[in-house]
């Protein structure tokens, strides 16, 4: 292996690297051996020159170099080949079933800037960092070989692209498509438009909360998901038996895909929804006249709204939205009945999130019972050194 060019790190910044972090920051470097090209292989060392990893480096980026190996190896298809593979064992392992899943989760699966998607036969892959996109040929061989899918998509078109300097591209890499891509998840049929769907197409790390929740829904009369996207929650609320199930959600596309989705699934006759700003339903479904006293409607009510902050800046006023939504929600639900919360923002932590639905039961006077925990599923793993990769939280509450 030729000698490569490195990166030596400030005293007291290599801390974080040998706990297990792979990110190494502009401001976190001391100086450079040589002159490195963005998107080449580096070793990083300490300020006392002690060996720490290889990675890629990008100057452009706020994060200098990603961490891929503790060792000196070569960056090549053999590498890519053995490190996806190691991924999927893990999938095969605690999610020995499932066909549609997220086989390479970047960090979590020690592939900075590389998230790969499976959905049945068809995988997609997403490049967020300069010098994972410069080897995406090597990327698209090794998945080849593993999976020989009948094809292979890139979706990126993600904002932080921009922060790498790299443009959106969209498009086959290999096989053929054409249409819908029919994916299951837990036995219910979803056709998804995975060329132009929001994402990679579905939101996978929900996979096992959907059968979580769908327990709850079992004997429930009326069933209310807010932010119901394509209807995962909803439609596994209604074959767990709950008798009406309505969805809300504000993009009309979604909600058309939903109402697909249940008529597939033969689930039309107990599944409805309405296109609609969920905030604004919300406020005009707890309204009230002077005097008037409001009827709890619901048995149970999903929140899975998207991210309201993506960054430590706007953490503030995204509390607040997530006081209003479950204030409102809290009023909608019938005495004794349950309530599955979502936050997807790594900004707000399982505690802050906590607080801020108590602080909502406070101001509507309701008691609540936490009865489960969620968290994202296996295919999204987490290393509790890499915080990043723990961004999905959740409960459930029986509101007194």
């Amino acid at each position: 292996m030729e000698s490569l060019p490195t990166v030596l790190l400030r005293s007291g910044e290599a801390a974080r690297v040998i706990a297990g972090h792979p990110w190494i920051y502009r401001g976190s470097i001391l100086r450079l051996t040589r002159p490195v090209a963005d998107g080449e292989v580096v070793q990083v060392k300490d300020h006392r020159q002690r060996f720490l990893g290889i990675g890629f480096y990008n100057s452009k980026s706020k994060i200098n170099v990603r961490l891929l190996s503790l060792e000196r190896i070569p960056i090549d298809a053999g590498f890519f080949e053995q490190r996806i593979r190691q991924a999927l064992a893990l999938r095969q392992r605690y999610l020995p079933e499932v066909t549609s899943f997220r086989v390479v989760n970047a960090e979590a699966d020690f592939l900075s800037g590389l998230i790969v998607d499976k959905y049945e036969d068809v995988l997609v892959v997403q490049t967020s960092a300069l010098g994972m996109d410069q080897r995406k040929d090597m990327v698209v061989a090794a998945l080849q070989t593993i999976f020989s899918p009948q094809a292979i998509l890139e979706r990126n078109d993600i904002a932080s692209r921009k922060f790498e300097g790299l443009p959106d591209a969209d498009g086959v890499l290999t096989g053929q498509l054409t249409g819908e891509t029919s994916v299951m998840i837990n036995g219910l049929r979803f056709e998804v438009d995975l060329a132009a769907g929001h994402k990679t197409g579905l939101y996978l790390d929900q996979q096992v909360n959907y059968m979580l929740v769908a327990e709850l829904a079992k004997g429930a009369m009326d069933v209310l998901d807010c932010f119901c996207f394509m209807g995962g929650f909803a439609l596994h609320a209604a074959r767990a038996g709950a008798a009406r199930v309505h969805g809300l959600d504000q993009s009309a596309d979604a909600i058309g895909a939903a109402s697909r989705n249940a008529a597939a699934n033969g689930l039309s006759d107990r599944c409805s929804f309405e296109a609609v700003n969920v905030f604004d339903w919300l406020k005009a479904q707890t309204a009230t006249r002077p005097h008037e006293k409001l009827i709890p409607k619901f048995d149970l009510i999903v929140l899975d709204p998207p991210s309201f902050t993506r960054s430590r800046a706007t953490v503030p006023e995204a509390m607040r939205g997530y006081k209003e939504i479950h204030l409102r929600a809290l009023k909608l639900l019938k005495p004794g009945g349950l309530m599955a919360t979502f936050c997807c923002s790594h900004h707000v932590d399982a505690p802050m999130f906590q607080e801020v639905i108590l602080a909502a039961a406070v101001d509507v006077r309701r008691t609540l019972r936490r009865v489960a925990i969620f968290s994202q599923s296996p295919d999204h793993p987490i290393i509790p050194a890499i915080p990043e990769t723990e961004y999905l939280k959740g409960f459930a509450f029986e509101a007194r």
